[in-house]
Parts: C-alpha cells; sequence; structure tokens
C-alpha cells in the first residue's frame, strides 16, 4: 500500500498504521515488546516458570485478548504479578528452582482463576454496562489510575539505581526523541533511549552476557512436565487472586481508554475485555505458563507515540512469540541492563499516572465536594500505604489483595454508599463523539456493543 504522505507522525493520533512505511511499522511493533519484555520475563524468574513459555503465551495471550475484543483495544497482555505470591504457596523455589510438577498443580489454579473472568462478565453481559458502570465513575477510575502508575514506580526506581548513569541516559534520550523530535523518532523515543544507553552500557563495560552461554538459536519453547494438573488445594489457594486482578483490569481499560479517547468499556465492552483476559490466562496455564494481565508498560507507550491503532500491539505479540521460539534472540535482549529498563519505566509510568490526571481534569470532577475528596483520597492512601496488600484466611486458604485491588474495592464502596453522586453513565457512537468524561453532566459517551457475544 503506497504510503499516504499527509499522516504527520507525532501530531496527531495515528489510528491506521498501514499508512506508514513497513520499516517503521516494525520498529514500533519492537518498541511495545522492548515495554513489555522486562516484567514479562521477570515473573518465570521468580517463579521458576519458563522464560520461553511466558514470551510465547504473552504473544499468544494478547492474540485471543484482540480475538475476543474484535481487534478494538490496543493492550498488550504480559505476565501477572498478581499471582506471584499463588506459585510461591503452591510451588515455592527451593535453591532457585521450582518442582516441575508442583507448577503444574499450580497452573491448573490458575486456569480456573482465569475461568472467574467468564462469570463477571457474563454477569456484565446479563446486567447490562449501563448498571455495571454506574460503579466506576470518573472520581473512581481517575484515582485508580493515577494509583497503577505510582505503585509501579518503586520497582522503576529500584532498576533504575542499580546504574543512574544508564537509566539518566535513556530517561534523556525518551524526553528529548519525545519533545524535540522530528518524524519517526518522535514516535519511536523508547527505542531510542534503549538504543543509546545500550552503546553507553557498552562502551563502560556495564553488559552481563552471561545469558548466551549454553543457548540454542532455536527450541520449542513450552515443558510438557508443567502442563497444567488439577489440584483442589491449589484451586481454593490461586483462584481468590483472581478477584484483585479482575479489578485491577478494569482499571487498566479504563486508563487505555483515557488515552486513545475511546471507551472501550462500552465498546467492544467490558464483558468482551474479560473475556479475553480471563480466556488468554487459562490458555497459558494449560502450558505451564503464568496468568496474563493487561499491562500499563504499552499503555505508557500509547500515551508517548500517539500510535493508537491495535495492529500495532498485535504486531508486538508475534515479535514476542517469535521470541519465545528463538531463545537466543530474548537472550539478546536480556543482556539490556536493568537500569537502562529502569529508566524508560520511570517515564511510562508517570505517564500512566498522568492519564489518571488528565481524566480527572477532564471529567470536571467537583473536588469543591466532600465526598468525592474522600473518595478519591482513600482510593491513593490505601493504593500507596498497603505496598503489600492485605491477606487474610478464609478456613485453611490464604487471600492476598493487592493495593490496587484492595483501593478500588473500597473506592467503589465508598462511591456507592456516599450522598450526592453526580455521575451518569451514557452510550454514544464514540467514533462521532469520541470518549467525553464530563461532569455533571460527567458522562462518558462510548457505543455499546449491539452484536451478542
Amino acid at each position: 500500500m503506497a504510503v499516504n504522505n499527509t499522516v504527520k507522525i507525532g501530531e496527531e493520533p495515528i489510528r491506521d498504521i498501514r499508512l506508514l512505511p513497513k520499516g517503521k511499522v516494525l520498529l514500533l511493533g519492537f518498541q511495545h515488546t522492548f515495554a513489555m519484555f522486562g516484567a514479562t520475563v521477570l515473573v518465570p524468574l521468580l517463579t521458576g516458570l519458563n522464560i520461553n513459555t511466558a514470551l510465547l503465551m504473552a504473544g499468544a495471550g494478547t492474540l485471543i485478548f484482540h480475538l475476543f475484543t474484535k481487534g478494538k483495544v490496543p493492550a498488550f497482555l504480559g505476565s501477572s504479578f498478581a499471582f506471584i505470591g499463588g506459585y510461591n504457596l503452591v510451588a515455592p523455589l527451593v535453591d532457585g528452582k521450582a518442582d516441575p510438577h508442583k507448577i503444574a498443580i499450580a497452573s491448573g489454579g490458575v486456569f480456573f482463576a482465569g475461568l472467574v473472568y467468564l462469570i463477571l462478565a457474563g454477569l456484565i453481559k446479563f446486567f447490562g454496562t449501563r448498571r455495571v458502570m454506574r460503579f466506576f465513575p470518573p472520581v473512581v477510575t481517575g484515582p485508580i489510575i493515577i494509583a497503577i502508575g505510582l505503585t509501579l514506580s518503586p520497582s522503576a526506581v529500584a532498576n533504575a539505581s542499580t546504574n543512574w548513569l544508564l537509566a539518566i541516559t535513556a530517561i534523556s534520550v525518551v524526553v528529548i526523541c519525545n519533545i524535540w523530535g522530528k518524524g519517526m523518532l518522535k514516535i519511536i523515543p523508547i527505542i531510542m533511549g534503549i538504543g543509546c544507553a545500550y552503546v553507553v552500557a557498552l562502551l563502560t563495560n556495564s553488559i552481563d552476557f552471561s545469558s548466551f552461554a549454553n543457548i540454542k538459536v532455536l527450541d520449542w519453547p513450552v515443558d510438557p512436565s508443567k502442563f497444567m494438573v488439577f489440584d483442589l488445594s491449589a484451586i481454593l489457594t490461586i483462584v481468590p487472586i483472581s478477584l484483585a486482578t479482575m479489578m485491577e483490569h478494569i482499571g487498566d481499560i479504563s486508563a487505555i481508554s483515557a488515552t486513545t479517547g475511546e471507551n472501550y468499556i462500552a465498546d467492544p465492552g467490558l464483558h468482551r475485555t474479560l473475556m479475553g483476559d480471563g480466556i488468554a490466562t487459562s490458555f497459558s496455564a494449560i502450558f505451564g505458563g503464568p496468568a496474563n494481565t493487561t499491562y500499563g508498560e504499552n499503555t505508557g507507550v500509547l500515551v508517548l507515540t500517539k500510535v493508537h491503532d491495535p495492529r500495532i500491539v498485535r504486531l508486538a505479540a508475534v515479535i514476542a512469540i517469535i521470541l519465545g521460539c528463538f531463545p537466543i534472540l530474548s537472550s539478546f535482549i536480556q543482556t539490556i541492563p536493568a537500569a537502562i529498563i529502569g529508566g524508560v519505566s520511570l517515564i511510562l509510568y508517570g505517564m500512566i499516572s498522568a492519564i489518571g490526571v488528565r481524566n480527572l481534569v477532564e471529567s470536571k470532577v467537583d473536588f469543591t465536594k466532600s465526598r468525592n475528596l474522600i473518595v478519591a483520597a482513600t482510593i491513593l492512601v490505601v493504593s500507596l500505604g498497603f505496598k503489600n496488600g492485605v491477606s487474610f484466611q478464609v478456613n485453611s486458604v490464604t487471600i492476598t489483595l493487592s493495593s490496587i485491588a484492595l483501593s478500588a474495592l473500597l473506592g467503589i464502596a465508598l462511591n456507592a454508599i456516599l450522598p450526592g453522586k453526580d455521575y451518569v453513565f451514557t452510550e454514544a457512537n464514540p467514533k462521532e463523539t469520541g470518549v467525553n468524561f464530563s461532569a455533571v453532566d460527567t458522562t462518558m459517551e462510548g457505543h455499546g456493543d449491539t452484536e451478542e457475544a
């Protein structure tokens, strides 16, 4: 297809990457892959799962998600950190290694956790988006989006602090390209930041190439010994985690909606995004892969680049699948120092929080009302104060709610209980009106999905 020269890169959101040269599109795809890579491979490192399986299932899970959401939502699914506690309980590491059979048992629990998403999706489909969304006004979703970015930031700082020279180099290049860059430089700031900082790392001898030791060029990325096995105790231990991750899912979809100006909660519908996320998680668990979740890192990429076409995320998913099948490629990416990833993540996580602030501003949330202040304050304080979440016992099962899930539940409850609500959810056509988070009028406009799931 001929390139449309009327496309002004970096000035207006790009919603159709087919208007760009193929070489630039490939770079944009790799940029999303780089953004998700660090967190996606960290989960298997902490749980004993296979890194290449995690990459394969991240890519496959993303494609499954896009299938269920009719290819409309530019979300990338990667390894979920929320389930690490479940893996540690069911299949604890011994001398840095996990028992394959116990991993298989844990995977059985994750499989059922993914199915819980389908229950909530069914309820939303049955009762309708309007009845559900009245519990998620901007005064709730805005602070949750802010909290998502802020709670992720400590990990970015921890990584960046391992080598501030590399981190600051990456940050500086990202900022320079995004603010003063022209043309393509403006929409690949992350690749530029990683690339320039990597050169500095090479010059300062700060790269560890040990990941290449005894590596295979091509390998089948799944281990049959870790395929899921059902165990009631493991299922009861891991399934409750889905209650927390579903709340995080709603926050992530709200963040992506606010970023792109499209109301994905209305169209293709929250029931579809939940189904896509849940099926992707269950599919991954079948083959011993980690649970999947929508990634805030890639939402940050959407903010920076203004390239909102879901096709670019699907390209990144294909790249992740290829990386999973070619260990030598994933090993090369693993040589990127943690400090560089941390520096880039500082920008991306900050962008997520900034989107939450923008959500509140554009929604004209009235903070002269005490009830709105209380709801927002509770969400922010709880999400930042309970760093390790809250754990409680139900019979012999320990359930842990992450700080985001806990703050979301409290925020939703307070908003429902306190008088003085000024938010009404209505549905219109986003292709004509866009998403408008407006105030008493606080109306989130979007298009209802008239097609049956």
